[in-house]
């Protein structure tokens, strides 16, 4: 693994990254009742993870560990929403979170 310059290099906002484009793929197909309520809060839950993977990354300071939280936590609520989602009977299925 070569040396870490940009929180790009971070397989972490890297993979948060792949899930962020799953999600917004997943949801495209969402009814149009849902595309202003379940589908746009997981949307910004994913967007959420690799923003604040990159802002702490950025910030080089202890306080990267608190934006690395935010990031966890911001993946639980997408996780909550995915089980929402599947329970309504719509198209995560595609959607793997490691």
């Amino acid at each position: 693994m070569g040396k870490i310059l940009s929180f790009r290099d971070l397989i972490a906002w890297q993979k948060a990254m792949d899930l962020a484009d799953a999600v917004y793929d997943a949801t495209e197909d969402f009814p149009p009742r849902e595309r202003f309520g379940l589908a746009h809060q997981m949307r910004k839950a994913a967007v959420s993870i690799p923003s604040n993977i990159a802002e702490g990354h950025r910030r080089r300071s202890p306080s990267y560990v608190h934006f690395l939280e935010i990031a966890l936590g911001s993946h639980g609520e997408l996780d909550t929403r995915c089980e929402l989602a599947t329970d309504a009977n719509s198209c995560l299925s595609a959607i793997v979170v490691d």
